[in-house]
């Protein structure tokens, strides 16, 4: 018997990859990928084995011995391995706190009891195999046009298939995706949706039309035994279909044949935490190195997409009619409330056009992305108001609950009884949030059944899913909800939309804000009208209430032009010098004052040469405090992306060096600014 040594990837901040011990002989010489548990410090820990080698630069007498290798479980690829080194190269991260968070934490134990029982249970189930689909639609010739060419694509074939709201995207996916699986019987698809409550709708039609085939989903809200089990079936290929959000794209499919990103626009695809990674940019390169076609999906396409898509470096799929015959665009109005003045949040039109739909039993959706009663209470007589103890933010009334509560450090207070300045009794809500909607159409509309879907009202599990069962059984005359009600959902009765206080949007720094305003009132406006008008029936609708009726975007968004609004966009991107045409790296610091971030970012900012890196001075953050923590930023640029990562791989080790007491992270293609 004789030692060789593991160089095992942990998930610890600074260093990736450390050296073990471990005695073997040829027959029993672990393998890359394997899992394994060593000791670190104190503690035991589990690790991915990314080489084994016969001798290293540290003392043999000075290393440690591993104490176990998972050999149950199959090694990870070389291809998962490699994608995890590409996106800790790319974000400038250790290699092991990318790679180890993309394994289920039952996994990363020290105990195999829940591994082996999870082992067990998938052989039992291992009885789906037939990928046959059943009752497969007719699709119109758009449809059977992109599918076929989805299908049958070969090799790295990056497709944007850009179809209106309505138009049948889902059904190309699951077409073109029983095209891959006759054509190889072994092959693996992944799915990518941007939000957990767009599963269950989507899951439930891959089993109607895949009953033979297993089927693995990968979201936040699976408990971990659930999420191992399923990551299991990916792992070993069992899993033909895996279904899931951001984090599935980590998971590890040996088999992968095709990947689809649906609503390849929406910013939940960017994980704000930690890995600051973007499932869709991981998405295409892993398409590139496995050499397999991807395919994004979406009514309103991301700019970065849409230029690729113009630059003819992704192909580009139309599908400009609905799905359904008769199936027509909602009409969509501006409703100018300088000249219809709104009562309770409401204008007279749209309370005509609420009422319409009452007496004709068709459904109605009110949107406005504020939940809470109203997003501040104050005091006219000092000009006091509910301002947040801990962050830069307002608190927010909830009323039902007889609360305050911030919605960034979640403080919670009850509501004062008077002005804690002047001790004023009158104290007023201003402005309007979903809660406070919804108890001004109780009183409006007594005799409706009215439901709110937004994150206060479905934070129980499963309850999210219970609320749009219930709209699709026709129980509710009129939906108010946030983003969550936006995309995704096919209302059968749904003929009207009103879109209550989209203004804001309009005034923000952010430059990306006028793309996701005009993306999201798209989308919501999409709901409607989804099945063709019957006799006697309301020609589906959408009314955009606001003070601003001239501004373009309106504009675009009643002519559902998202052609000419996205090359308007992108001139502008380009006469600016913003992203796609500039790359983007953002470093934040956080402190207990904010003059000591600012302080830490202008010894960052000068502790490296940057020839050819525009470095911009450091600022605070537009939500300056959360938390008692002060936060501050530093904006990097450049026009050449290879320029940018060079830079930062020098500037990171530099950062590193410094060993401050401040915390810090660093951001690649930040999303937010």
């Amino acid at each position: 018997m004789s030692h060789c040594i593991l160089r095992i990837a942990l998930d610890t901040p600074l260093h990736a990859v450390f050296d073990y011990r471990w005695v073997c002989d040829a027959a029993s010489r672990p393998q890359i990928g394997q899992l394994a548990l060593v000791p670190f410090g104190p503690r035991e820990v589990v690790g991915i084995i990314v080489d084994v080698v016969d001798d290293t630069d540290v003392p043999l007498e000075k290393l440690k011995d591993a104490l176990a290798v998972r050999t149950q479980l199959a090694p990870l690829s070389r291809q998962w391995l490699a994608l995890a080194a590409f996106a800790a190269e790319y974000y400038q991260r250790p290699l092991g706190e990318v790679a180890l968070p993309g394994v289920p934490k039952n996994l990363r134990v020290p105990t195999t009891v829940a591994l082996d029982r999870a082992i067990k249970k998938l052989a039992k189930n291992d009885d789906l195999h037939d990928a046959t689909p059943v009752g497969m639609p007719a699709l119109n010739a758009a449809q059977q046009q992109a599918a076929d060419a989805i299908g049958s694509a070969q090799g790295y074939a990056p497709t944007l298939l850009y179809g209106v709201t309505g138009s049948g995207k889902t059904e190309v996916y699951l077409q073109a995706c029983a095209q891959v699986l006759a054509r190889a019987p072994d092959g693996q698809i992944l799915i990518l949706v941007p939000e957990i409550n767009l599963t269950p709708q989507l899951e439930a039609n891959i089993r109607a039309r895949f009953p033979g085939v297993m089927l693995a989903t990968l979201h936040s809200s699976l408990s971990e035994g659930e999420r191992m089990l399923h990551w299991l079936a990916a792992h070993e290929g069992k899993a033909r279909i895996v279904l899931g959000t951001r984090l599935a794209i980590l998971a590890s499919l040996p088999r992968l044949q095709l990947i689809v990103i649906d609503e390849e626009h929406d910013p939940s695809y960017k994980q704000q935490e930690g890995l600051r990674y973007s499932a869709r940019d991981l998405a295409i390169w892993r398409a590139w190195q496995l050499k397999i076609p991807v395919v994004l999906g979406s009514a309103t396409p991301s700019l970065e997409t849409w230029h690729h898509a113009q630059s003819g470096r992704y192909r580009r799929l139309e599908l400009r009619e609905r799905a359904v015959a008769q199936a027509t665009l909602p009409a969509v109005k501006i409703v100018n409330l300088e000249h219809d003045k709104p009562k309770e949040g409401l204008s007279m039109q749209l309370k005509a056009a609420l009422r319409q739909r009452l007496e004709r039993g068709e459904q109605s959706l009110l949107f406005l992305n504020r939940r809470g009663y109203a997003p501040v209470i104050s005091c006219d007589s000092c000009g006091w108001v509910s301002d947040c103890k801990r962050c830069t933010a307002f608190m927010v009334l909830h009323k039902g609950e007889h609360k305050l509560r911030c919605h960034h450090c979640s403080l919670e207070m009850r509501i004062p009884r008077h002005c804690p300045t002047c001790g004023n009794i009158d104290l007023q809500p201003l402005g309007r949030g979903t809660q406070r909607v919804e108890e001004g159409l109780q009183a409006m509309f007594p005799e409706a059944r009215i439901l709110r879907i937004d994150a206060d009202s479905t934070r129980r599990k499963g309850s999210a899913q219970e609320a749009f069962d219930t709209v699709h059984r026709g129980d509710v005359d009129i939906l108010i909800g946030t983003q969550m009600v936006a995309k995704g959902h096919d209302f059968k009765k749904l003929t009207l939309v009103g879109i209550l206080n989209p203004d804001t949007a309009l005034f923000s720094q952010d430059y990306r804000a006028s793309e996701r305003l005009f993306a999201q009132l798209m989308q919501v406006a999409g709901r409607a009208g989804r099945t063709a008008q019957t006799d006697g029936g309301s020609a589906s609708e959408v009314l955009v209430q606001t003070r601003y009726p001239e501004h373009p975007l309106y504009g675009a968004v009643v002519n559902h032009d998202y052609d000419r609004f996205a090359g308007a966009l992108l001139t502008e991107r380009q006469q600016a010098g913003l992203p796609p045409y500039l790359y983007q790296a953002i470093l934040r610091a956080e402190a207990p004052e904010l003059a000591k971030a600012l302080e830490f970012l202008q010894a960052a900012r000068d502790c490296v040469p940057h020839d050819g890196i525009t470095i911009n001075d450091p600022i605070p953050m537009s939500m300056t405090r959360v938390h008692n923590v002060d936060r501050a930023q530093l904006l990097v640029e450049s026009p050449s992306r290879p320029a940018l990562q060079a830079f930062l791989k020098e500037w990171m080790a530099r950062l590193r060096e410094m060993k401050s007491r401040i915390k810090w992270s660093l951001e690649v293609d930040p999303v937010d600014i």
